[in-house]
């Protein structure tokens, strides 16, 4: 089982394929409260250091509380993803391609600032859709897959 947790329903976290490991949509759901996350104080201190590089987790409420539930999200799904790849031998450079779903396109620019964090240099190949719902409810903003190259 994945340090993660456990899927949200009957299907694999990720399957590997040859050289290829195919990660399903992930969602930020704390697989300990079982509740998506939407707020800075859900991350670990590390990746709250890590966003305020980017001048997001500000402390004002009137901005954070706009703010967090994309940026936060987008850090715990590909922190999720990067787990995932790691279980199976790869890092985050071999993810050769994402494909981001989100509930509002508006959201992409806080995400895309939140990527740059895991992909320094060049991101993997993307394909962005707008959606209107995700599993499990309407607090989820963002669902992210991922395709890797196994070394």
């Amino acid at each position: 089982m994945s340090a993660m947790g456990t899927p949200m329903a009957n299907y694999a976290a990720a399957r590997r394929a040859g050289d290829f490991l195919f990660v399903s949509g992930v969602v930020a759901v704390d697989p300990a409260r079982k509740a998506v996350v939407s707020s800075y104080e859900e991350l670990p201190a590390h990746a709250r250091e890590q966003l305020k590089t980017l001048g997001y987790d500000t402390g004002q409420m009137t901005v954070d509380i706009y703010e967090a539930p994309i940026v936060a999200q987008s850090w715990f799904v590909l922190d999720r993803i990067r787990t995932i790849a790691r279980e199976h031998g790869a890092d985050m450079e071999q993810a050769i391609k994402l494909a981001q779903y989100f509930r509002d396109l508006r959201h992409y620019p806080f995400y895309n600032r939140v990527r740059g964090l895991f992909y320094p240099t060049q991101p993997p190949a993307s394909t962005v859709v707008e959606v209107a719902r995700f599993m499990p409810g309407d607090a989820a903003v963002i669902e992210v897959e991922a395709t890797i190259h196994l070394p």
